[in-house]
């Protein structure tokens, strides 16, 4: 049973426990929307100011990503490669993070009370799996830090779908 956790207001030492657990709540799982679904509920519940996380999921098949588990409002179903924030972390494979989404050419407003935005791709066997998206209603809600932590928390996370 899963129980929360009170976090320090140390960041360093909040995402180590958050890393922390979600390996305790992935480790011996092999079904993937099960992990990505626990992953998303513990940023939620993990992360003050911001109104959506989940994932998005690469189909090579049709060039895209498509909504994967989440925490939030509906979204957007289908995002084309390239296209908004999330398809150019697919594009270029690296994170992006936007202070301000209004300043992104192409943001593709999914809830219009976003203001900020960070996107991790997640790589499985050398490809892309999908990304990791967080939106905030708080303009440049996501700091170097943030990125630096988030970053460890994917690289966690495809530990956990690249051993099934």
């Amino acid at each position: 049973m899963f129980q929360t956790s009170t976090y320090s207001d140390n960041k360093e030492k909040d995402y180590h426990l958050l890393i922390r657990q979600l390996h305790a709540l992935s480790e011996d799982e092999h079904e993937h929307i099960a992990i990505l679904a626990n992953a998303s509920a513990l940023l939620n519940q993990f992360l003050d100011q911001i109104n959506w996380v989940g994932f998005y999921l690469w189909k090579e098949q049709d060039n895209e990503l498509v909504l994967g588990p989440f925490q939030g409002l509906p979204a957007c179903i289908r995002i084309g490669y390239g296209k908004g924030v999330c398809g150019t972390a697919v594009k270029e494979k690296a994170t992006q993070r936007i202070a301000n989404v209004h300043d992104f050419p192409g943001h593709i407003a999914c809830d219009s009370a976003s203001k900020s935005e960070i996107v991790i791709p997640i790589m499985k066997d050398g490809n892309i799996y999908g990304v990791l998206d967080i939106d905030s209603p708080i303009k440049n809600r996501f700091d170097h830090d943030d990125q630096i932590y988030l970053e460890k928390f994917v690289d966690a996370l495809q530990t956990h779908l690249s051993s099934h």
